[in-house]
């Protein structure tokens, strides 16, 4: 199977807010609960436009479908689309900051065939590139055992508040690069 990496583009937003739906509701069902999916594509996962603006997310398509997503970011908001409104967009200092990898996910059909790992190889070697030697972020519980095997450790659970009263845990996450 042949797939092509690229930086995003405002004309994806669209075919990004599809591919999101189907991946939180796909793969995230063993881990959270049917209402908590759902608030959380309210209030919390979805397409973060500053990303796309920053040159610093990422696609993966097969053919002329995007099959998977993934980003880094300079600033300090550690997760969130542009419907969160916990956000913190002020730039990150590389000399002392960590990255941060954000709003990966995979079409469930395309699952463990590779994609989530060529995202997070070439988001890695942008932050890399960009200076930064630390790298962190908020992984949801489907994530968490793809990123520990990519050598990233677990530092804390964070319960993010949804409108609707319930509560959506996530892992930071976190890991060296020097």
């Amino acid at each position: 199977m042949e797939f092509r990496l690229r930086k995003a583009v405002v004309d994806d937003v669209a075919a990004l807010r599809a591919l999101i739906d189907r991946s939180v509701r796909g793969l995230q069902a063993g881990d959270y609960s049917a209402s908590q999916i759902e608030e959380s594509l309210r209030s919390v996962y979805g397409v973060d436009t500053q990303l796309i603006a920053d040159g610093t997310y990422f696609v993966v398509e097969s053919g002329d479908v995007i099959v998977g997503c993934g980003g880094w970011s300079k600033r300090k908001t550690l997760y969130g689309g542009d419907q969160f409104s916990a956000r913190e967009d002020s730039l990150l200092d590389p000399a002392c900051d960590a990255a941060k990898i954000r709003a990966f996910f995979v079409d469930p059909e395309w699952a463990r065939r590779g994609i989530g790992a060529m995202l997070l190889e070439a988001c890695e070697g942008a932050a890399i590139e960009a200076g930064f030697r630390r790298l962190e972020m908020g992984a949801t519980l489907t994530g968490v055992a793809f990123y520990r095997a990519k050598g990233y450790r677990c530092a804390e659970e964070i319960g993010v508040a949804m409108p609707n009263g319930e509560s959506l845990p996530i892992i930071r996450m976190w890991k060296s690069v020097e």
